[in-house]
């Protein structure tokens, strides 16, 4: 007989694996469909996973002040599993008792029934001393506000009259939006639909294709999903194809396509444009194409880099572009909590750098009188307002397209959402058309 199978790991210690492995740098995204738990426990590993990220600062700044001496980088897993301890008797409505006894059963199932007394001690004595702890995290800038104090430091400067409502809004749980497929039917017809299967959803005034569900639920219990008459898209989001607004026989490039949403709603908007989906990531590239298949559309879809044209693609000249450059996600923390503890103050010049070298190589491949929209998810004034009138000061044939708009807010040449606003994701757009000037 061969050994006995092993159990999986509970809901805890995997989380702590999880969490463990985005503290190693890994995303939400590749470390949480990786772990192993029974089908009926991983609902709970993902509020376990998510909620841990989101609050993390705060949480990590208790278990500096409750632990003697700093664990040793071999205790990485033990770390996560005390954070994830003090989520659930911060945040979660678990009673005292188990919301000890469960981490410290699963610091056994982490190979660790040494540590089961200090995961014991520590969740313990944050219960005796929340009060001082809780007054003591109140003064100090990132455990206050959940969020890293750089980029607390940042909004502030940045957002003066909106910061403190940025970070609430980052520290919230994200709605579940709705783009309906107009090519399938009408909003008012899905919003019908939805009722009818006890899913109850609002419209967004400025986003016409946009439905807000009430509750979040499996993509499963949402009609016409599978046949492709409505994604899940952030109502922000969707207003990068009505600000491009391709016409019929345009050649339209999207050229940092992956994962698709928007080059989806590129082709529901005007399923006549001929579009060119481009990614530098091949495996993000074929997500693309799933996209489009379910949606029942098609684009050219090319492998390629932004920052560096070639190909079949870069001999095109297109009439409209689409700019979603990478960013640091700002806008987005509160449905990717992750980025708190991978982001770095460093990364933004990176990125600031990255972003002008893709407008600067991609701007030659807009036709003259064409539009170029250039989008980020971020709510940092370097990447979007700056990064816009640097690239306008640079190209004397680029002119800024106003946009006016029931939504955002004036920044610069381009308008920003800032997370929260509208119920919106956080995103910047700016429209620019070139002049065929020199």
């Amino acid at each position: 007989m061969g050994r006995p199978r092993a159990a999986p790991p509970t809901p805890r210690a995997a989380a702590a694996r999880v969490l463990a492995g985005v503290l190693a740098g890994r995303s939400l995204a590749e470390a949480l469909p990786a772990a192993v738990v029974p089908e009926g426990d991983r609902s709970l590993l993902a509020e376990l996973a998510y909620g841990t990220c989101r609050w993390f600062p705060r949480l990590d700044f208790f278990l500096g002040r409750l632990l003697e001496r700093p664990l040793k980088p071999r205790d990485a897993d033990l770390r996560a599993l005390l954070v994830v301890g003090l989520y659930q008797l911060v945040e979660m409505r678990v009673a005292s008792h188990a919301a000890v006894d469960a981490p410290v059963a699963a610091a056994r199932a982490l190979g660790t029934d040494w540590a089961a007394g200090l995961v014991n001690g520590v969740l313990r004595r944050f219960l005796r001393e929340r009060a001082a702890l809780e007054s003591a995290a109140a003064a100090d800038l990132a455990a206050a506000h959940a969020h890293p104090a750089w980029l607390v430091t940042r909004l502030q400067s940045a957002w003066p009259d909106a910061w403190l409502a940025v970070l609430q809004a980052g520290n919230g749980r994200p709605p579940m939006t709705l783009r309906v497929n107009r090519l399938r039917g009408s909003t008012a017809d899905c919003r019908a639909g939805l009722a009818a299967a006890g899913v109850a959803a609002a419209a967004v005034e400025v986003v016409p294709t946009a439905l807000v569900l009430d509750q979040p639920v499996d993509v499963g219990r949402v009609p016409g999903f599978a046949a492709g008459a409505v994604s899940v898209q952030d109502a922000g989001a969707q207003l990068a194809a009505p600000l491009l607004d391709p016409r019929a026989g345009d050649l339209v490039l999207d050229a940092c396509a992956a994962p698709g949403g928007k080059t989806g709603h590129l082709l529901e908007w005007c399923p006549a444009a001929r579009v060119t989906a481009v990614d530098i990531d091949p495996q993000r590239l074929e997500r693309v194409g799933e996209n489009l298949n379910r949606l029942g559309v098609a684009a050219r879809l090319a492998q390629g880099d932004a920052e560096r044209p070639s190909g079949e693609w870069a001999a095109d000249r297109y009439d409209r572009i689409l700019l979603d450059v990478p960013c640091t996600a700002t806008g987005v923390i509160r449905r990717h909590p992750d980025i708190k503890l991978l982001r770095r103050a460093a990364d933004v010049d990176e990125l600031v750098g990255r972003q002008a070298r893709i407008l600067d190589a991609v701007w030659p491949l807009l036709k003259p009188g064409g539009i170029l929209l250039y989008v980020t998810c971020s709510v940092l004034p370097d990447e979007n307002q700056r990064q816009i009138d640097g690239f306008l000061g640079r190209r004397r044939d680029a002119c800024a397209v106003p946009i006016g708009a029931a939504w955002g807010r004036p920044a610069g040449a381009g308008r920003q959402i800032l997370t929260g606003e509208g119920g919106m994701d956080g995103f910047y757009y700016a429209r620019l058309t070139r002049t065929g000037g020199a």
